[in-house]
């Protein structure tokens, strides 16, 4: 009954201490479990399942000494420290390795059935934010994610294409298929291994500073993404696994990434994959640029890490704690410091910045005593065309009737006035797809 509850816990721990009351919310995670073990065991006893969901929630028997009951709270405080590392290896270290549908979503913490908020969902969580939690840290990378907030932005980019990627897919499968091997009447690898392959091979493709894809890649990305692919079947544990390897099926995920990624007159692959790679690329820049933009202006504590100052193509450890090159970043910074914002824009793949689309942007304003920020940032841009600025907006308009009237732009120094308390975002993004400004 232990061992059923846990499999059925739906967060990682609760938080309930001797002598002090249950939270409802630890009470209903505890009810939720318990009633799902139930259901999936009705072999086992249903008293054995209540008696553990008392002992959970401190309802200890009336006829318990002390010495008892304090044995029956320690049981529960390492109950709790039990659960949290369950959650882990059964949920973010095996299902989202295996639950491939759009492999972004599959991040610690994180819901892969859930595709997003609307804008005004997102406004609310802000001001909810702001009022419960405003110094709490707002993280898009860390040295546990499952891949880079980079990669991940243009991972999601697939979601805006979905008629391009269903075609490319079949294209893909089709010209890679010579290179799979069958190990025990399976190929391999998979479907769903390749399919989490070409997901990553478009998050993390190398970009030249033109922003065209890199025609062929060098020795050390295809290690990378073999590396990858190998822990990523390895914690999946359907084919192959950490404590049960099947070396056979784990080289020929080596050899089939390394064949596909070949530079070679009859590699049909890389033809066909390139140009949705040059469209997910940009798409996933103008991702990245609006949600490194609401990191530093929304409620919270903005965390940088390391590496994170450019693009970053990098997956899950050890790929995402690879040596920064410091140096470089700072000889960028002192070069980027007097270069206007169309420059900027015109070499964006470099990674030197970090109406009628009324849906496809988003837009807010924070205000501290006299002082006030206006943001704004677009979303499915690949509605609006590459790069989503200037014109591209039409009439698309911001109502700025709770804002400052006049306004000071902080990355190209422009002041502008809201008249009418609108602002056209054909003038506020003007030149970059991005847009932060104060009262002036």
């Amino acid at each position: 009954a232990v061992r059923e509850t846990i499999a059925c816990f739906p967060v990682y721990r609760t938080y309930l201490e001797p002598g002090k009351p249950v939270s409802p919310e630890d009470r209903a995670v505890i009810e939720r479990a318990v009633a799902a073990a139930k259901r999936r065991n009705p072999a086992i006893e249903e008293s054995v399942f209540n008696f553990l969901r008392d002992l959970l929630l401190f309802r200890f028997p009336e006829n318990l000494d002390e010495e008892q009951r304090a044995a029956h709270a320690q049981f529960v405080l390492k109950f709790q420290q039990f659960t949290g590392p369950i959650m882990a290896k059964g949920v973010e270290d095996t299902v989202f390795y295996i639950y491939n549908r759009l492999a972004a979503l599959n991040e610690v913490g994180g819901e892969p059935h859930f595709f997003g908020l609307s804008v005004e969902a997102f406004h609310q969580r802000n001001l909810q934010r702001q009022r419960d939690w405003p110094d709490s840290l707002v993280a898009t990378s860390t040295h546990d994610t499952k891949r880079s907030e980079d990669v991940r932005a243009r991972m999601l980019a697939i979601s805006e294409i979905p008629q391009l990627w269903g075609r490319s897919l079949q294209k893909w499968r089709t010209a890679n298929r010579r290179f799979k091997k069958q190990i025990d009447e399976a190929e391999a690898p998979d479907a769903d291994e390749e399919y989490l392959l070409y997901q990553t091979l478009l998050g993390a493709w190398p970009i030249n500073v033109d922003g065209v894809p890199a025609a062929s890649v060098s020795t050390e990305f295809v290690s990378r993404i073999q590396g990858y692919m190998a822990k990523a079947l390895k914690e999946a544990k359907l084919n192959t696994s950490w404590i049960q390897p099947n070396e056979n099926w784990d080289n020929a995920m080596g050899d089939f990434v390394a064949r596909i990624l070949e530079e070679s007159p009859r590699n049909k692959f890389l033809p066909a994959f390139l140009p949705v790679a040059e469209e997910i690329a940009r798409l996933g820049a103008i991702n990245s640029l609006a949600q490194i933009t609401i990191k530093f202006t929304a409620p919270g504590v903005p965390d940088v890490y390391q590496g994170t100052e450019l693009w970053d193509d990098s997956l899950v450890d050890p790929d995402n704690r690879r040596p920064v090159d410091y140096a470089r970043r700072r000889k960028m910074l002192k070069e980027v410091e007097h270069v206007p914002p169309s420059d900027l824009m015109r070499c964006w793949a470099n990674g030197r910045i970090g109406g009628a689309f009324a849906d496809c942007a988003i837009g807010f304003v924070r205000r501290h005593q006299d002082r006030a920020i206006v943001v704004m940032v677009p979303r499915l841009s690949s509605r609006v065309g590459f790069p989503p600025v200037g014109e591209s907006w039409q009439d698309t308009h911001a109502n700025l009737a709770s804002g400052p009237c006049g306004l000071h732009d902080v990355f190209s120094d422009r002041e502008l006035r809201a008249e009418n308390s609108q602002l056209k975002l054909s003038e506020a993004m003007l030149q970059l797809p991005f847009a932060v400004f104060t009262n002036s």
